[in-house]
Order: C-alpha cells, then structure tokens, then sequence
C-alpha cells in the first residue's frame, strides 16, 4: 500500500531566515512565530484585545512553579475550550498503560521478536498502535510504555492528544506528517520526534504503509543528558533540534478529538479544526531531531565504555543519575580500541532495556535482530553477544574499523518492564531468541599465563 497525502488546509508562517524550511532550529529554546504578520503581541501576553479576534491561551507543561517553567502563549481561533464537549469512552484494545501486569504472563526473561507484520487493513495512528511493554504507573506519573505502530491511514478529521505523556516516535518506514497545534512536522527513518503531553494533533500518511516504535513517557520531560567532562561539543548538538513554525487550520467541519487520560480513552465531537493557532511563542512545543547528526564519543585507546555514552535524550527520576527513561542510539562508527573486546560485554544492571533495530545488522547479534525487530531484557537478567560475535571479536585483527550501515537504539527504564497479552501472544516471538547462548564453551584453563 503506498498513500500519499497533501497539506490539509494549512496556512503556515514564512520561512525564517536562515533555517530549514518550516522550522526553528534549539532544543528547549524560547521561540516565537506567526502565521499572520502581527499575530504575536510583543512585550506582553495576555493584551487586553488579540490581533485579527485571537484569543490569548496558555498551554502549561510544568507547574507553574517550576524552575524553569515549561509554557508557550497561543494566539488562536477559537480558545481551546471550544475544542471539548461532553466525552464518551472508548476502547482502543492494543494501547495499553501500566501499571498492566497480566498473571497469566511471563515477563522474566531475555526476549526478542521479529517485525510487527502490517495487517492489510486500514490503520490509523490510534488505531495501528499496539503496546509492547508497559512500566510504572500512568496515574503517578512514573514510568513508561513501548509501542509498535502500524499506521496506513490519515486520520480525517480526527485529532488526538495524552494527557498521559509525551511521545518520543522512532520511524522505521514510511513517512508521517504530524499536523499539531503548533504546526508541522514530517517524519521518516532516521528520524525522531517528540510531541509533548497536552499537545493537539493529527496524523497523516505520507507515504505508506509506516511502521515504527514509540516509548511513551509518564514522567519529566525528556531533556539532553549532562555531559560532564565531555564538555560542551559532540553526541545530540541543541541546534540540530527542530521546533514547526507557526501554522494553523480554520476550517468548518465535524470534527472528533480523542484524548487518553489515566490510560483511557474519550471521544468528543466539535464543529472545527483544533489546529488554529496564528501565533505562539514560548519553550513548550513539539519537536524533531535527524539521527544521523548524533555524533558518537567513545574509546580512542582501549575499553569499551557503558552504552550510556550513547544517550542521545533522557527523562529524568526522582534518583540523581538514575534515568526514568534514557533513549540510547547505536549508530554508525569508528572503533579504533586496542587489545579490546569491542562489541557490549555480558553484563546484566538494574535498568531494563528495551531494543530496537531501524536498519541494518548490530554488532552484538549479528543474526536474528533484524530491522523493524525489537528485544526486551529486563531489570537483573544476563545478555551480552551471542557465540558468533564473542569468537569474531576475541579474534579480531585489531585495526581500525568502521562499524557501517547499522541504527538501533534502546528505550531504558530504571522500572521493570511488563509485556502485554499482544507481546506474548500475538506478535511475532522468537521463541528460540534464549538458545542464542547456548552454544557458548568453557575455555577456562588454569594453566599461568594462558589466555
């Protein structure tokens, strides 16, 4: 199936100078853009009359308190008030939200599975989702979710956000527009993007059938990590983030808005788009970020550092350098360590690792974890390479080589993560992924000096 959609009634602000066509470029920066020349009020926010009959709205995604606070000033059609009615529940029966612990399944284990098949059915982002893992607890705001999505249709008319959770969306095929309040983002492999708690959109497909991952985080937001003695260059650079300029919808048409709260879904109906923001400035919004400006550190003489070097996005705990959510890229690289074991040695942690495989062959598997799979390994429980990666790299010549055409990342939780019934029952495990390391030999020899 290959669909293609066009821009849905958008009116989009000129491009700024300088930048990407269609968007701002900082991480949490404080933006400000317009559609309509004079849209934004300046040196204040809240004026007694909005340009062109706007009213002034604040979207909050901090309390007010915080330090700093996460907020951004909407200058929109209609306030959003007028985007809500009377809600109806729903059912959506694959997303899941923790806490989702099913007694008849077994979540101890080192698991794996091949990609999630598409269907050949018309699926939309609701309705394409299908929940992997779930950790935590929605209601507390700890914890997290993994999903698969498996999306080939655009949603008409239909709009949804989480009140639960901002969304961190890995693709791994196809190509997406996420319609939001705030304006435009397109999405494709090798890309991410990160829609925040609270924030209206709509999903559409640009080119089909797409599939990818989703970690769902209940918790803060997620933020660069701290580099320490890395200093201020390398790994995920601020400016290589992507904030949509304004852009926004003032059309009249029935309209369905869904919103998950406390891991429920509700429908309302309305009259209108919801995407009619003129003008917005403040720190809070959606945004993407390319993978392949990810730029590795790592060892330059000998020893393989923790993949936490890798750590491209982290979502802070109540724990200092214990991470409710780390996401971790494993792209393409030089490895160059001497007298090294250069693929991630056995080991087994407290944080509970979940893996995905984007495209091409990692260094640690290098048969079965093909693109599109993923694998889960939890809290306390051995991994490490398989037979044909442990002699491969113990007998290694040990010259400088390129680790190449490979992208997997890891999804890490400091929480247990719980498979669901459809992790278990129906997506495709690889019920052998355990016999891996069966075939790994004794090689002790007591004998001095052997190696």
């Amino acid at each position: 199936m290959n669909q293609q959609m066009k821009p849905h009634g958008f009116v989009q602000a000129p491009t700024p100078h300088g930048t990407t066509p269609g968007y701002m470029p900082g991480f949490g920066n404080d933006f400000e853009t317009e559609a309509l020349p004079d849209a934004l009020p300046q040196g204040m926010n809240s004026p007694q009359k909005c340009n062109y009959g706007l009213y002034g709205e604040q979207l909050s995604g901090t309390a007010f308190t915080a330090n700093p606070p996460e907020r951004t000033w909407c200058y929109r059609i209609r306030p959003s008030v007028k985007h809500s009615h009377r809600y109806e529940k729903i059912d959506l029966p694959y997303w899941k939200s923790a806490p989702n612990v099913d007694p008849d399944v077994a979540s101890l284990g080192q698991y794996r599975w091949n990609p999630v098949a598409h269907s050949g059915e018309d699926l939309t982002w609701l309705t394409g989702m299908r929940t992997m893992t779930t950790a935590g607890d929605v209601n507390t705001q700890v914890g997290m979710a993994s999903h698969v999505y498996l999306v080939t249709a655009s949603m008409q008319d239909e709009y949804f956000f989480s009140a639960d959770s901002e969304l961190l969306v890995v693709p791994q095929e196809g190509r997406l527009r996420f319609a939001t309040e705030l304006g435009i983002i397109d999405l494709e492999p090798k890309e991410i993007a990160i829609i925040p708690r609270g924030l209206v959109y709509r999903v559409e497909v640009l080119e089909g059938p797409c599939r990818g991952f989703v970690c769902e985080n209940y918790g803060q937001k997620f933020e660069l990590p701290g580099r320490g003695p890395i200093g201020a260059n390398c790994m995920a650079n601020p400016r290589d983030f992507k904030a949509p300029v304004a852009a926004y919808e003032d059309r009249e048409v029935p309209s369905t808005v869904t919103v998950k709260w406390c891991g429920q879904f509700h429908q309302t109906k309305i009259g209108q788009s919801p995407l009619d923001v003129v003008a917005w400035h403040g720190n809070y919004a959606p945004y993407k970020y390319d993978l392949r400006n990810y730029c590795p550190v790592g060892a330059i003489l000998f020893d393989h550092p923790d993949p936490s070097i890798f750590t491209v996005l982290t979502a802070p705990s109540g724990v200092p350098g214990t991470a409710n959510i780390d996401f971790v890229l494993f792209r393409e690289r030089w490895m160059v360590a001497e007298d090294t074991f250069r693929p991630p040695w056995y080991h087994k942690n407290i944080m509970s690792e979940l893996m995905g495989n984007i495209y091409g062959q990692y260094d640690a598997k290098p048969q079965g974890f093909v693109p599109g799979g993923m694998s889960l390994h939890n809290m306390m429980l051995p991994h490490g390479p398989d037979k044909n990666a442990f002699e491969g790299a113990s007998n290694a010549d040990l010259g400088p080589e390129k680790l190449d055409n490979t992208m997997s990342f890891m999804f890490e939780t400091r929480f247990p993560q719980h498979l669901t019934g459809f992790a278990a029952n129906e997506a495709p495990l690889q019920d052998d992924y355990i016999d891996c390391w069966t075939d790994l030999e004794k090689k002790f020899d007591g004998t001095p000096g052997k190696k």
